[in-house]
């Protein structure tokens, strides 16, 4: 269901209950409706045929030169991350995670995300909140290079704690089935390049206020070594890695690529890895950023255990491609010319699909 919907005035007879009563203003929906729809008008694709404003969105691809395309879905959402938003006040980076997380999900088939719908989910609605979050949304898909085309917005009096809401994501991607990626074509040998995270990304938030509320951390608080608060360092919104693939597909021999999510390296890589083949990586190679560190031995205890480290979060690494031996060097220096920081992260061999680490 697209957002917007018509508006129809009735008299209101004296002592009746009214919707609004309720806790639901139909009123400010409609405004915020039509604020989304001025919102993304500029950021549609021109295969958009009918978006925001009806009950459905249409979208005309272009499979011009393919010969079977695919339509490729993912959903998400950001999680207990949100939580850091309420408390902070930041509300225009968390749309931004909601659709890296969905969209580089579909990114790791080759296909290209189409466009991209969104669930918003609040006790009340607050008209300057939720259109921070929508404009984090309008800037993901422009990262993404997909269309907006359409949403929810459910009111829900009672059901969400007040000043809370939650968020859902729907991505579709297109890809030539003869192109799209599924891991068979790997071999032993391949290359893995790791491409280096932006941060926590939007996975592991359960542990990590976990971390700051037993530590007294104060997310207002710049603390040494960063040049923002904890709570901004946080919130840095997860990586978009479209454009790293833009920048090797059709040039290069790229025989799987993986998004590092819940479950970190060990948990995501090996999905994509054929029977019969395992990766071999090298954690000293992992440009890991300083906000693991100061998560897991700063600020005092409990001290995170290392284990829960490498299986919770991404540790850095943010998406891996496995590629051909002979284009690992000219494919790792196209991802740094698209403005990447590529790192050779390990390489494939036989064995039994486990991560083994050196």
């Amino acid at each position: 269901m697209t957002r917007g919907r018509p508006m129809v005035y009735s008299p209101r007879p004296m002592g009746t209950l009214t919707y609004k009563d309720a806790g639901v203003d139909a009123d400010a929906q409609d405004h915020f409706a039509d604020a989304i729809g001025r919102m993304v008008s500029g950021s549609r694709g021109p295969e958009v045929v009918a978006g925001i404003g009806g009950f459905a969105a249409a979208v005309a691809p272009d499979f011009t030169g393919m010969t079977r395309p695919l339509l490729v879905s993912g959903t998400d959402g950001v999680g207990t991350k949100l939580k850091l938003a309420f408390a902070t006040g930041i509300h225009n980076t968390v749309g931004i995670d909601l659709v890296a997380m969905c969209a580089n999900d579909v990114l790791t088939t080759g296909a290209r995300p189409l466009f991209f719908l969104d669930y918003f989910g609040t006790g009340r609605l607050q008209p300057g909140v939720a259109l921070g979050v929508i404009e984090g949304i309008v800037e993901g898909c422009r990262q993404a290079g997909c269309s907006l085309v359409g949403g929810e917005t459910a009111e829900l009096p009672g059901f969400y704690a007040p000043g809370e809401y939650d968020l859902a994501g729907f991505c579709v991607g297109i890809v030539d089935q003869p192109k799209m990626l599924t891991g068979a074509a790997c071999r032993e040998g391949d290359v893995l390049i790791g491409l280096a995270s932006s941060g926590v990304h939007s996975n592991g938030f359960s542990l990590v206020r976990r971390v700051v509320e037993a530590r007294g951390l104060s997310l207002q608080r710049t603390y040494e070594g960063f040049d923002r608060t904890l709570g901004e360092v946080l919130l840095t919104p997860t990586f978009m890695y479209v454009n790293a693939w833009k920048a090797l597909e059709g040039r290069f021999d790229v025989h799987a690529m993986a998004h590092i999510t819940g479950g970190g390296i060990d948990g995501n890589l090996p999905r994509v890895i054929p029977e019969g083949l395992h990766p071999i990586v090298s954690r000293a190679s992992i440009p890991t950023p300083p906000i693991y560190r100061f998560l897991q031995n700063e600020g005092g205890e409990p001290r995170i255990d290392d284990a829960d480290m490498w299986s919770v979060f991404n540790m850095g690494v943010g998406f891996v491609f496995a590629v051909a031996p002979g284009d690992a060097e000219a494919a790792t220096q196209a991802l740094a010319d698209a403005g990447y920081q590529p790192f050779r992260l390990g390489t494939l061999a036989a064995g039994s699909g486990v991560v083994e680490w050196t």
